[in-house]
C-alpha cells in the first residue's frame, strides 16, 4: 500500500518503511522540530478531570 509522507507529500511504501508514516529520517525528523517548535497544537484542551484509573478499567 502506498501512502503520502505528511512532511514532503512524496508517494511511499506503507509496508518495510521504518519510517513510516513518513518516507526518510528528514521527514521524521522535520515533523519532530515542528511539534518541538509547537508549530502544530491540539486543538482541544486536556480535560484534567478525566478519571485515568476508571477509564482502564472498563477496558479490561
Amino acid at each position: 500500500m502506498k501512502v503520502k509522507c505528511p512532511t514532503c507529500k512524496k508517494s511511499v511504501e506503507w509496508e518495510g518503511n521504518d519510517f513510516r508514516p513518513f518516507c526518510s529520517e528528514r521527514c521524521k525528523t522535520n515533523d519532530l522540530a515542528l511539534w518541538a517548535e509547537e508549530k502544530y497544537v491540539v486543538s482541544e484542551e486536556i480535560d484534567e478531570e478525566l478519571d485515568v484509573d476508571g477509564l482502564s478499567e472498563r477496558i479490561n
